[in-house]
């Protein structure tokens, strides 16, 4: 099985490459936007022509919040048409893409879980860039597949976590939002979800979209407080208000994903949100 990352140097790539130690029959390529941009169609083309792959794992992504909303352009072009290229060259060369999508295309407003089928109403220009992709990629793919994660954090690169670990050690009190709700996802489950259902070689008569992210729901500052915790780090961790601590980009305020579909059509294992922080803070601090 010949598998294609793109983003390989990024949070999820990285946590991919880190998991293929247990999926030894693959061959996997990680490349980089140095080595394959996906916004140049040509490229892209040429590139899957010359490469035979079975699966393409779209993990390049602008994922830059707040600042998709002064650089808007740009976060269309690597999260519309990256995708959009990626699904018309896979299509050609019969290559099964495997796109990651967000949790940012809810408005938020549901209060319960929300399923695939459930409207979208991103209300960030992040979250509206992550839509077109999935759009781009169902009106040019018949054999594409979706998952839309949420609060991905990992032993690699920037994410929450490792925020909340270098600021706790270094101040006495840290103030974190308690009024938006959902569920944190540690890359290294999503990278062995996504590897699993490769080794399925599951093909589907259209495109379709599923939702991945560790069991439970927790809050912003919930998830902090235990980051502490387990970290055992001395920090007094304060809740506040979103309104307290305005941000250019607008998030949903509850944002918890059903994972009914991907339960019932793979046979994935989904571990508990504390559970795998406590393996990921484990890891990190092995490493450090």
């Amino acid at each position: 099985m010949k598998i294609l990352i793109t983003g390989g140097d990024g949070q999820l790539g990285s946590a991919i490459k880190a998991a293929a130690l247990n999926f030894p029959t693959f061959e996997l390529t990680f490349t980089d936007i140095a080595d394959f941009d996906i916004t140049n169609a040509n490229s892209v083309d040429s590139y899957l022509v010359k490469n035979k792959f079975d699966f393409l794992i779209n993990c390049a992504a602008y994922t830059a919040v707040d600042k998709a909303e002064e650089q808007q352009e740009l976060a269309y072009l690597i999260n519309e048409t990256g995708p959009k290229n990626l699904a018309k060259s896979c299509s050609k060369s019969h290559c099964k893409l495997i796109h990651i999508s967000t949790d940012y295309v809810f408005d938020g407003k549901n209060f319960l879980p929300y399923t695939e089928e459930m409207p979208t109403n991103p209300l960030s220009i992040y979250g509206k860039t992550k839509l077109a992709g999935e759009k781009a990629i169902f009106e040019n793919s018949t054999n594409s597949f979706i998952i839309r994660t949420s609060w991905l954090y990992s032993e690699f690169g920037n994410n929450f976590l490792k925020t909340m670990q270098k600021y706790g050690a270094e101040r006495n009190e840290l103030r974190v939002i308690f009024d938006q709700i959902g569920t944190p996802t540690y890359a290294g489950d999503l990278a062995e979800t996504i590897l699993s259902i490769i080794q399925n070689d599951w093909d589907f008569e259209k495109s379709e979209i599923f939702h991945f992210s560790n069991e439970g729901v927790v809050s912003w500052y919930d998830f902090a407080k235990e980051i502490m915790e387990f970290s055992n780090i001395d920090c007094q961790i304060t809740p506040i208000e979103s309104r307290v601590y305005p941000l250019p980009a607008p998030r949903p305020n509850y944002s918890v994903l059903n994972k009914s579909k991907i339960k019932k059509t793979f046979p994935v294992s989904i571990p508990y949100w504390k559970d795998s922080l406590k393996v990921c803070i484990s890891r990190l601090s092995k490493t450090s």
